[in-house]
């Protein structure tokens, strides 16, 4: 496991370009999972006033994506879209992805998505053209080839 890491930190860091592309071909595949889970809060709310149920499926929206990156990026470094696109989250500091590191990782990459993307075009100006949440979260994304 050592080595992978060691290994994983000398890694080519991934190009913008295909950190994009995999942020687009997770559309859809988010998209699956939570139509998916959409059903099970409908049934448990549909007795409830249709005011508060609105943010309340927003903020249920909200943790199952988090539930599905967090889990993802703890289980391997991966979710579908990046193994397809050959990318892997790695801690920075070369010790093993923890639980705080995804966790700060979806939280600061929904902050920077909230002010209008601009976590993510971040990268475009960062010295190591890395997004802003993964350079506050310890984490970055590497070419898993």
């Amino acid at each position: 496991m050592a080595t992978d890491n060691a290994a994983a930190n000398h890694a080519q860091a991934a190009g913008f370009a295909r950190r994009i592309l995999s942020l687009v071909y997770e559309v859809p595949l988010l998209a699956a999972v939570l139509f998916t889970g959409v059903p099970l809060f409908l049934f448990f709310t549909q007795h409830l006033e249709a005011v508060p149920v609105r943010p309340l499926l927003q903020l249920y929206l909200l943790v199952l994506c988090g539930i599905y990156f967090i889990w993802q990026w703890r289980r391997g470094g991966q979710t579908l879209a990046m193994k397809t696109w050959r990318l892997r989250l790695v801690a920075r500091d070369e010790g093993p992805l923890t639980f705080r590191h995804c966790v700060s990782r979806y939280v600061l990459a929904l902050l920077g998505l909230a002010l209008f993307g601009t976590g993510f075009f971040w990268a475009l100006i960062d010295r190591d053209r890395q997004f802003l949440h993964d350079r506050l979260a310890g984490t970055r994304i590497i070419r898993d080839e």
